[in-house]
């Protein structure tokens, strides 16, 4: 568990903070100047709250010097030696699990190498392995693939898949990238002029209705874990199965059995009263309406639930009326199978 209540007052801006996740993948997420790098390197102890405490696991880390704080950092750029060999750089921070991070990470035929000949990928793989190499309890990535392109980010997320997965140490991680966080993510805290406007599960947090308006109709929507169970040649689709049903998405993704985590933008969702017959989306589920939200202007954010699982839409006032929606009733939620991106469901 990981606890964090501080607050920090600048000339033109105060950081007043107070969450509580679970460890895993901690996402923070904010536009510029929320406050997302005041806080990571408040818990770095890179800057001093005025007040508060900071507890990682148990263990208070308020006033702690930065070099016992037993943390690993990974910054925007991967501030790597030049003069030094990849191998040699892995080693600064200390040899913990060489090998099985070397492995992990895809670093075995680059360790000869000098920073200078790496890709920004390849940077970005060794300067995760130097922050894991010195056995730390926390984890902070600020903006890890900020500085590369989408094939370089591509080439990266499936390495710190693997670590979320594989590597029992909690990390926060810094972005504004929602792709980012639907991928990675177990929790997340949104940070709004330096205060928590939402905390908690990724899914929960997503598909909730107040988060249309304060992430937009791109950011805000469902997040939710699939498994392949076919691909069909014929069509050039792939069927996925969810605890609320059946998702078809163009081309093959992954191995049958495999779970993927899709993420489902509110936008991207058009509701109906009835089943809807000979249209060209393929992903027709039936759904009951959670949670009614009305916006500034002319938009409701609709809350409903496939099986278990929650989604999110947004209509106009004139559909709501149309509807005549309200919490209970038994809809349907569209979803084109091309309105999932590939980057969110590799």
């Amino acid at each position: 568990m990981i606890s964090v209540r501080i607050k920090k007052a600048f000339a033109d801006f105060t950081l007043d903070v107070a969450f509580d996740a679970p460890a895993g993948v901690i996402a923070v997420f904010g536009r510029s100047g929320s406050g997302k790098t005041t806080l990571i390197n408040a818990i770095a102890g890179l800057v001093r709250p005025d007040e508060g405490r900071i507890v990682v696991d148990g263990r208070d880390l308020t006033g702690v010097p930065v070099h016992r704080r037993a943390l690993g950092y990974v910054f925007q750029d991967a501030r790597l030696f030049p003069h030094m060999t990849v191998a040699q750089n892995l080693c600064y921070g200390g040899v913990h699990d060489r090998a099985r991070l070397v492995e992990m990470l895809g670093l075995g035929g680059l360790l000869d190498r000098y920073p200078a000949a790496l890709s920004g990928g390849e940077k970005s793989r060794v300067a995760l392995g130097r922050a894991l190499m010195s056995n730390p309890a926390l984890l902070l990535l600020d903006e890890p693939l900020a500085a590369l392109d989408g094939l370089r980010k591509a080439e990266i997320l499936p390495y710190l898949e693997r670590l979320r997965d594989e590597v029992e140490v909690p990390m926060i991680y810094v972005t504004h990238d929602m792709s980012e966080v639907a991928r990675l993510a177990n929790s997340i805290v949104v940070l709004e002029g330096g205060r928590v406007a939402q905390s908690g599960g990724v899914a929960d947090v997503l598909s909730h209705p107040a988060s249309v308006a304060l992430l937009g109709l791109r950011d805000a929507g469902a997040v939710l874990l699939a498994t392949v169970v076919a691909h069909d040649v014929q069509d050039a689709v792939s069927v996925l199965e969810f605890e609320g049903g059946r998702i078809v998405l163009p081309g093959r993704i992954g191995r049958i059995g495999k779970n993927i985590r899709l993420r489902i933008p509110a936008q991207d969702v058009i509701l109906a009263r009835v089943a809807p017959v000979q249209i060209s989306a393929r992903n027709v589920l039936p759904v009951t309406v959670t949670a009614l939200q009305v916006e500034e202007g002319a938009g409701v954010a609709v809350g409903v639930l496939a099986g278990e699982t929650p989604l999110l839409a947004r209509i106009t006032m004139a559909s709501l009326r149309e509807m005549e929606l309200v919490v209970g009733a038994q809809i349907f939620a569209i979803i084109k199978a091309t309105a999932v991106a590939p980057a969110d469901r590799d």
